[in-house]
């Protein structure tokens, strides 16, 4: 399959809401879904590389870094974390770093774009929490699901086979 959400669009229009934003893909998966879990943070990456360590089996880390273009939130270590311990994806509003290594990491990353610089890292920030950006309420529990059409959030896990 190479594209998931026309597919899930035309079987469950009304149980979808789609960003209304354009993310950057990142890391070499394209097509991804998982259950959201979320963190909200401004230019301090603290508690997006405390959850990464964690097992992500099944889950998506949703990163409300508040459009930030001056600092990155994910980095290739961090995202080597990710890919350990089995996250599906990360979706970040603000900026990565290490795109080139990225893009050759087995998991999906969206973010707004690049910025080189490192955050603080100072143990600031929300977990868990519900986030909004891209007109869309990324409510932890919930699924979120992407490819190069977009994102888009159900509140439950939403099922398609391949046409």
């Amino acid at each position: 399959m190479l594209d998931l959400l026309p597919d899930l669009f035309d079987k469950y229009p009304k149980q979808l809401s789609l960003a209304d934003k354009d993310f950057i893909n990142y890391g070499k998966q394209i097509i991804f879904s998982g259950v959201i879990v979320t963190v909200a943070c401004f230019e301090d990456n603290s508690k997006v590389k405390e959850l990464l360590t964690t097992d992500g089996t099944g889950k998506v880390l949703v990163v409300d870094g508040k459009g930030s273009m001056n600092r990155a939130l994910l980095g290739d270590i961090i995202a080597e974390n990710a890919v350990k311990n089995n996250w599906r994806a990360v979706i970040i509003n603000g900026c990565i770093r290490d795109a080139g290594t990225i893009g050759t990491l087995a998991i999906a990353v969206k973010a707004l774009g690049c910025n080189p610089i490192k955050t603080e890292k100072l143990g600031v920030g929300e977990t868990n929490i519900t986030v909004n950006f891209a007109n869309i309420d990324f409510i932890p529990g919930w699924t979120v699901y992407g490819d190069a059409n977009g994102l888009a959030v159900s509140q439950s896990n939403l099922c398609v086979t391949a046409s």
